[in-house]
């Protein structure tokens, strides 16, 4: 019998977001050969020294083609790498990629919409919503949502990234943390409890900025306990967002699916927070759904 033959490195890809950076090391059919992730997103870079990062990864893992996703494409990253407008595919966003390095490294661009009066704009998750689809991790036709610092919402039709919208539920909590009358009690565990499910209902078609101020006056006066509290107002944020996407004109029917792409603790929030809500939803592998978006894209500009 033939001896198995090594596969060897052929791609690095690179999703580059704001505050992390994750390289994923790739032989020709895709397969993950190494995996390496640190906190060198593009705020670390401040809008220098790109090149040099690009090859000190080659020095690494040696001199390959490099294709680069995130936020490493804005106006504060290596090069704006400009925006492909909604509806988009896979196949539009990869004629549109930014060359940084002709023929060595580029850049993938983001995608926009600009319609009934409401503006929007992602870098990044573009690679992981169309690739789910992309990949069969979804249906064709699916309603996404992506949690995070600023969560993506998203409606797959036909394989196609056609409408999203974005809310800033992460960054509120992280702020919220940082400092004012919030931050005493923010610094507990999150997780899945009666007091994050009890913030999700207080959010349910209610006055968040009220809601936020009672979360405060509920501990003060001995009603939550200060463990809960990272929970509950987290809960307010999740359960205010979600709430807010499936009344919306750009919701899905409770009764239809959503497929969150997260890592199995972030998503598991979100799980909560729409079955408390009455939606029916399922965690999808957002990295299976990235890499399969960035090798769909490089394999479109061979």
């Amino acid at each position: 019998m033939e001896p198995e033959r090594t596969l060897e490195a052929a791609l690095l890809a690179v999703d580059w977001g704001s505050t992390n950076r994750r390289v994923f090391v790739l032989a020709a059919n895709g397969t993950v050969l190494e995996t390496a992730q640190d906190s060198q997103g593009i705020l670390a870079m401040d809008g220098r020294g790109f090149a040099a990062e690009a090859a000190t990864m080659r020095a690494r893992w040696g001199d390959l083609p490099m294709l680069c996703a995130g936020m490493v494409g804005s106006n504060r990253g290596w090069a704006d790498a400009g925006y492909v407008a909604a509806p988009a595919s896979l196949a539009a966003i990869a004629a549109a990629i930014h060359w940084v390095e002709p023929g060595r490294t580029a850049i993938i661009p983001g995608v926009s919409r600009d319609s009934d009066g409401r503006a929007d704009i992602m870098r990044g998750e573009e690679v992981q919503l169309l690739g789910a689809a992309a990949a069969g991790l979804v249906s064709a036709d699916a309603w996404l949502c992506q949690p995070g610092t600023h969560a993506k919402w998203a409606r797959i039709q036909d394989g196609n990234l056609t409408d999203f919208t974005t809310a800033m539920t992460g960054e509120i909590f992280a702020q919220l943390g940082r400092g004012g009358l919030l931050a005493d009690g923010l610094d507990g565990e999150v997780r899945d409890s009666a007091a994050f499910r009890q913030g999700v209902q207080a959010a349910r078609g209610g006055d968040l900025l009220a809601g936020l101020f009672g979360a405060r006056a509920a501990m003060v006066l001995g009603k939550r306990s200060r463990a809960d509290q990272a929970s509950y107002v987290s809960g307010l944020l999740i359960g205010s967002d979600c709430d807010a996407r499936l009344e919306g004109d750009f919701a899905p029917a409770r009764a239809d699916r959503v497929n969150v792409l997260a890592s199995p603790a972030l998503g598991g929030l979100y799980l909560a927070a729409l079955d408390e809500l009455g939606c029916n939803a399922r965690l999808v592998d957002s990295h299976k759904a990235f890499l399969a978006g960035i090798t769909r894209i490089w394999s479109l500009l061979q």
